[in-house]
């Protein structure tokens, strides 16, 4: 097949949603609350930290980056899904399809990186507490986000490349909600050994190593408060703590069981539920887990709605 001929279909259909039609409205309105329930958590967030000086520091430099990756993350694929749930039509263009790959996976990626950062600037916080501010300098968070960002980029296009030289002359229907790179491989009639390595190495790289780091970190901040054991160092640990600890739980723990622990009774239903719970539902509980749980962030909150910087 020569490369003018090497895409044989022009669109593919995504089916990884089997709700049924009494349902489609139901489903329908849940879905596009969630979405503008993130949208707007989210776009919060960032607002708070930008506009309240207090909010000015690394772990807060942090959060706004994670908050805009939600927000970017649950809009590659819900606006599509609410968009073909109301028009009964699954299709999505081979082009879009790729774009959509393209980004998701820069985000997802973004995702599991500002976690790792966010848990080494909790590590610094409460095992160096006197050097936090010598060490989390302003050039220390520049060289780690600037760099991570690159890279999600770089990674999600060499998957994208891949994916594009690949034939696809047979079924076109994607047993998912988005265009999710192993349902796309099963479709391709052209070897994708390489695509399938490629994924392999690079997916346990970006998901297990940064799982590991932030379990280290973790390791160390509990060992740290172990040797000098208290009630106020146990408070300190879940207060300043507990908000990623919900975060990396709720967006690893759903990676993990669907991807490394498949079983094989997987039902489409049960993997697009699990898909779900780390595209849609985690950004959407983000900004309240960090906003009801975070004294500065509510604090923040009612020093801008009171000084009117909003909303005028």
């Amino acid at each position: 097949m020569n490369g003018n001929n090497q895409t044989a279909i022009s669109q593919f259909l995504l089916l990884g949603l089997p709700i049924s039609p009494e349902h489609q409205h139901l489903f329908y309105a849940l879905f596009l609350a969630m979405y503008l329930t993130t949208v707007l958590g989210n776009l919060l967030i960032i607002i708070l930290i930008l506009l309240d000086s207090h909010l000015h520091t690394p772990m807060y430099l942090f959060l706004s980056n994670l908050s805009f990756s939600d927000l970017c993350f649950s809009s590659v694929t819900m606006p599509k899904l609410l968009q073909n749930m109301q028009s009964q039509d699954p299709s999505i263009p081979y082009a879009d399809c790729l774009t959509q790959r393209y980004f998701w996976m820069a985000f997802a990626d973004m995702e599991s990186f500002l976690l790792v950062v966010m848990a080494y600037d909790r590590y610094v916080a409460i095992c160096f507490p006197l050097h936090y501010t010598s060490i989390m300098s302003p050039k220390l968070c520049a060289c780690l986000l600037v760099p991570l960002w690159m890279l999600t980029t770089f990674h999600a296009m060499i998957h994208t490349l891949l994916m594009a030289r690949l034939s696809f002359c047979k079924n076109n229907a994607i047993l998912h909600f988005f265009c999710d790179i192993l349902a796309l491989l099963k479709l391709a009639c052209s070897d994708t050994y390489i695509n399938e390595l490629m994924v392999f190495i690079m997916s346990s790289l970006i998901a297990i190593i940064p799982f590991l780091l932030i379990v280290m970190s973790y390791a160390r901040i509990i060992f740290s408060i172990l040797k000098v054991p208290s009630i106020q160092g146990i408070h300190k640990v879940f207060s300043t703590c507990g908000s990623h600890l919900s975060v990396v739980c709720l967006f690893y723990g759903t990676i993990i069981g669907l991807y490394f622990c498949p079983s094989t009774n997987n039902s489409i239903v049960k993997k697009t539920t699990m898909a779900m719970m780390y595209t849609v539902v985690t950004p959407m509980l983000n900004p309240f887990i960090y906003s009801l749980r975070n004294r500065d962030i509510k604090e923040a909150l009612i020093r801008v709605f009171c000084n009117k910087k909003i909303f005028l």
